[in-house]
C-alpha cells in the first residue's frame, strides 16, 4: 500500500515537472516570436535612415546599382556631405552651401517651435474649455466642435493654396517668418485640441472643485492644478506639432522664397537639369531629421505618457 502510495506520489511529481517544462517552452517560444516579430519590425523602420545615411557616401553609379552595404557593394565617399561643405577636408573652410543650410536651419527651428507652442497654447485653452464648458453654437454642441477642428484636417492644403496667396501679399506676410508661423499654427491646431481634449477628460473633476473650495479661480485652478497634470499631454502634443512643422514642405515653397525657406524647400531643390543629386540630397535629409530623432529618443517617455493618458479614465 505504502509502495504504491510512494509510486502515485512520484508519477504525480513527474507529471508536474513536465508541465511545467510544457509551460516555460511555450512561454520561451512565445517570446522568441515576439522578439523575431520586433526585430523584423525595427529594421524595416529604420532601412530608410540606413538607406539615407549609406547614400550620402556613394556615387551616381553606386546609386543607380543599388549597392546597400559599405566597404562590401562600394567604397565609400564623402560625396554627399563634401557638397554641403561638411565632409572632413571642407569643415573648417568657407563653404556658402553650409551657410545657406545653417540659414535654413535657423528658419526651421524657430517657425516650427513658435508655432508649435503658439498651438500648444489655444489648443490648451480650447480643448480645456471644450472639455469641462457645455457651448452652444447653432446646432452644434462640444462633440460637434470638436469635430469640426478635426475635419479641417481633410481639406487638402492645394484648395487653400490661390486664398493664403493672396491674402498673404495684401498682407505683406509673404517670404515672412511670422507668416509661415501662422498658417503652421492653424494647420496643427486641430490635433493639438483633438489631443488636450482627451487629456482634460481625464482628468477628473473632484481636483477643480477641491481647488474652488480653497478659493482658487478657473484661471488658477487651470494653471496650478490642471497643467501640471496634463503636462505629458502637452509635451506630446507639441513633439507631434513639431514633427509635423518641421516637416511641412508646400506652404513653405508657396508662401517663402528666399528669406524665410525652411529646410525640405532646400531638400527638394536638388534636382537639375543633370538630374537629381542623390548624395546632396541624402545628407541634406539626413541633417535635417537628426534633431527630431534626437527629440524622439530622449522625450520618448513623455510621447507615451501623453499618448497614454487620455485612455484610461
Amino acid at each position: 500500500m505504502g509502495a504504491a502510495k510512494n509510486m502515485s506520489n512520484d508519477t504525480q511529481i513527474f507529471a508536474d515537472s513536465t508541465s511545467d517544462r510544457s509551460y516555460k517552452m511555450q512561454w520561451w517560444s512565445s517570446r522568441v516570436v515576439i522578439y523575431v516579430v520586433l526585430l523584423l519590425w525595427a529594421i524595416i523602420c529604420l532601412f530608410p535612415i540606413y538607406w539615407t545615411i549609406t547614400t550620402t557616401f556613394k556615387t551616381a553609379a553606386n546609386v543607380m546599382k543599388g549597392n546597400m552595404i559599405p566597404w562590401v557593394d562600394y567604397d565609400p565617399k564623402w560625396l554627399g556631405w563634401k557638397s554641403l561643405g561638411m565632409s572632413p577636408d571642407t569643415i573648417f573652410t568657407e563653404s556658402t552651401v553650409r551657410a545657406e543650410f545653417m540659414k535654413r536651419f535657423r528658419n526651421s527651428a524657430l517657425i516650427s517651435v513658435s508655432a508649435s507652442a503658439l498651438a500648444v497654447l489655444l489648443g490648451s485653452f480650447a480643448a480645456y474649455g471644450l472639455s469641462r464648458f457645455n457651448y452652444r453654437f447653432g446646432f452644434m454642441r462640444n462633440s460637434d466642435i470638436s469635430f469640426f477642428f478635426l475635419s479641417q484636417l481633410i481639406l487638402p492644403p492645394v484648395v487653400l493654396a490661390l486664398p493664403f496667396l493672396v491674402l498673404y501679399r495684401e498682407l505683406a506676410l509673404l517670404d515672412t517668418h511670422i507668416g509661415l508661423i501662422l498658417i503652421y499654427t492653424l494647420s496643427v491646431l486641430p490635433i493639438v485640441i483633438w489631443i488636450m481634449r482627451d487629456q482634460f477628460a481625464g482628468i477628473p473633476t473632484e481636483l477643480e472643485e477641491a481647488a474652488y473650495i480653497d478659493g482658487l479661480s478657473v484661471w488658477g485652478a487651470f494653471v496650478t492644478i490642471i497643467l501640471p497634470i496634463a503636462l505629458p499631454g502637452i509635451a506630446a502634443a507639441f513633439i507631434l506639432s513639431l514633427v509635423l512643422t518641421w516637416n511641412e514642405y508646400f506652404f513653405a515653397a508657396l508662401l517663402t522664397s528666399t528669406y524665410s525657406n525652411t529646410l525640405p524647400v532646400m531638400v527638394a531643390s536638388q534636382t537639375g537639369s543633370q538630374g537629381i543629386s542623390w548624395w546632396s540630397m541624402a545628407a541634406l535629409s539626413f541633417a535635417a531629421i537628426m534633431p527630431l530623432i534626437f527629440i524622439g529618443i530622449f522625450l520618448e517617455k513623455f510621447i507615451i505618457k501623453g499618448m497614454a493618458a487620455g485612455a484610461v479614465k
